[in-house]
């Protein structure tokens, strides 16, 4: 286990080196705020956007999971415990505003990148039209 990389592994350099060419900025193994140990794949802490890339075995994957067939119990409770902590980590971010969008590493990276530009994009949109009501909020308060 110590072999299997959590970050920089091929999907996720896949992903990230499409984001940049489209001129999309980023941090790599963002720490969730307040978590000592969990990190973000790639975030855009700005927009709150919380990417992961997602390996089928570690993760899960309905459609790719294989089993080992030696101490098979003890792989479903660790996969279990992987989910859960996933699904721990997503909640905790939606519950700080953030969009959390998760990906298996079998993905197109093309169709990744995609979908994450359409949130980023989105969510830029509507930053910004905040930003504009609150501002024409304010000058009106002061006439």
């Amino acid at each position: 286990m110590r072999r299997v990389r959590k970050r920089d592994n091929g999907p996720e350099m896949a992903v990230r080196r499409l984001l940049h060419a489209a001129g999309y900025r980023y941090r790599v193994a963002y720490r969730i705020p307040g978590q000592r140990r969990r990190t973000i794949d790639i975030a855009f802490p700005r927009n709150r956007i919380a990417v992961y890339i997602d390996g089928c075995f570690w993760h899960g994957c309905p459609e790719h999971l294989h089993l080992p067939h030696a101490n098979t119990e003890w792989w479903e409770r660790k996969l279990a415990g992987n989910r859960a902590r996933d699904a721990s980590a997503t909640e905790q971010l939606i519950g700080l505003g953030w969009t959390v969008l998760r990906f298996w590493e079998h993905e197109a990276p093309e169709d990744v990148v995609a979908r994450i530009a359409d949130a980023v994009d989105e969510r830029v949109v509507h930053t910004r039209r905040r930003d504009e009501h609150d501002a024409a909020r304010s000058v009106g308060d002061a006439s």
